[in-house]
């Protein structure tokens, strides 16, 4: 096993199948914390995109800024690739929202439309259950139908 030259996923070939694959949508690249968040997104079969990993995130109490993950790689990518959406998604924790907030200061001024995964309440769930952030969220995060 080694990193794809290209997203920094775990791959057995240099460039991973997913770089590779023509069929992928090359104008959406999400941005995830770890290789094992791809294949989170993978089996919901609703992202047909591009990935590049970030190798972890901003965590300032742990001594991780951007310089520690692949932020430099992200940026170069997109000015080579030049998607047009940057999908962050991160978990929705005090380094994930900090490592989405860093990157929207630094990718949306370039024009590049940058976009975070939703929050709100699980399929099947009970607003009873649900704590206090997670509706205040799901009420912010809420579309028209």
């Amino acid at each position: 096993m080694k990193l794809c030259s290209i997203c920094f996923s775990l791959t057995e070939d240099d460039p991973c199948r997913i770089c590779t694959d023509e069929r992928r949508d090359a104008s959406l690249l999400c941005a995830v914390a770890e290789a094992k968040d791809i294949y989170a997104i993978e089996r919901t079969s609703a992202y047909h995109g591009r990935y590049h990993v970030l190798g972890g995130l901003i965590s300032p109490m742990d001594g991780i800024g951007p310089a520690q993950l692949r932020v430099k790689e992200l940026v170069e990518r997109i000015a080579h690739e030049k998607p047009q959406e940057l999908v962050i998604a991160t978990n929705p924790n005090a380094e994930g929202e900090a490592t989405a907030l860093y990157l929207s200061r630094l990718l949306s001024p370039s024009g590049l439309r940058v976009t975070r995964l939703a929050y709100g309440l699980p399929i099947g769930g009970d607003l009873d259950y649900a704590d206090e952030v997670t509706l205040a969220k799901a009420l912010e995060g809420r579309r028209a139908m």
